[in-house]
């Protein structure tokens, strides 16, 4: 038995001691690990300790700790002021549209239509996010684009979110309506809601805003997008569905690109500009409509 031997490395870290014990026995240096339960110790031959301490101050310098990514502290913002204003803006165009306001046929001038839309009419992608079947259509668009709307809102805050939501849910409705038959029709804000969840799937994937450390971590803005997509948005047999899943595809890539200008969103002037943009679209749109 050895009696002279050296510690050369210790931890309380027993996987530290086994992995370093590794490199010892890969270079056919005697060694071994001793344990009190508190900690751990790697010893060799006291003539073999100084070329052990060189090559286990290689492998440290190879194999340097891993630090955990720093998380920037972020900002949450105010998102009562977009929550009430797309609430006023659907349950004042649902009640002009009930009573045929101007004599005019608001569902007619503002439903998606896949022949006109093909034909130009691009306005419609807007209008019909405003528009609703019923009572019970508009309620739970209230619901879910409230719940959803104010996660975005937190996020970006209340004027970039809806006029990214306004953006995002157009683009689909105008995919959707390549994507399906000419014939294609529909009205509603749900691709607005699904748009919103998606910008905020794409912002926290993204934008890293959850631990990145394990692929589960990473993963989980967009499963549970998808998640919440499959479970709220594929109803019965009048449920667009492609409308839900292009709107949320929209969202989620428009909110990759807000990842971009995540320094200006707590931007005051920025906010205020993009909420009135949002509300242009919209009037801009109707005001299209009536006189096409």
């Amino acid at each position: 038995m050895i009696d002279d031997m050296r510690v050369v490395f210790d931890s309380r870290n027993r996987r530290a001691c086994a992995d370093r014990a590794l490199v010892l026995e890969s270079l056919q240096i005697p060694h071994r690990i001793v344990d009190d339960a508190l900690s751990c110790a790697l010893i060799v031959p006291a003539e073999y300790s100084s070329r052990a301490m060189d090559e286990l101050r290689l492998y440290d310098e190879e194999n340097p700790p891993r630090r955990p990514q720093r998380i920037e502290p972020f900002v949450y913002q105010n998102a009562i002021p977009g929550i009430v204003a797309y609430i006023i803006v659907i349950v004042l165009i649902a009640w002009l549209a009930g009573t045929s306001y101007l004599a005019e046929d608001w569902f007619g001038a503002g439903r998606i239509d896949g022949v006109l839309v093909r034909a130009g009419e691009w306005w419609r992608t807007i209008t019909a996010l405003t528009l609703h079947a019923g009572l019970r259509h508009l309620v739970g668009n209230i619901v879910f684009g409230a719940f959803f709307g104010l996660l975005a809102g937190r996020l970006f805050g209340s004027g970039i979110a809806w006029l990214a939501v306004v953006v995002a849910a157009a683009s689909g409705n105008a995919l959707n309506t390549l994507l399906l038959e000419s014939t294609h029709r529909s009205i509603g804000a749900s691709t607005a809601v699904f748009a919103a969840l998606g910008l905020v799937a794409g912002f926290v994937w993204r934008g890293k805003l959850m631990s990145q450390e394990r692929w589960s971590y990473r993963v989980a803005p967009i499963v549970g997008g998808f998640a919440l997509l499959m479970y709220t948005g594929t109803g019965d047999a009048n449920t667009d569905i492609g409308a839900h899943l292009m709107g949320f595809l929209c969202g989620f890539a428009g909110g990759i690109l807000l990842t971009l200008i995540r320094p200006r969103l707590t931007n005051n002037r920025l906010q205020i500009g993009a909420a009135l943009t949002a509300a242009c679209l919209i009037t801009g749109a109707w005001i299209a409509a009536f006189h096409a």
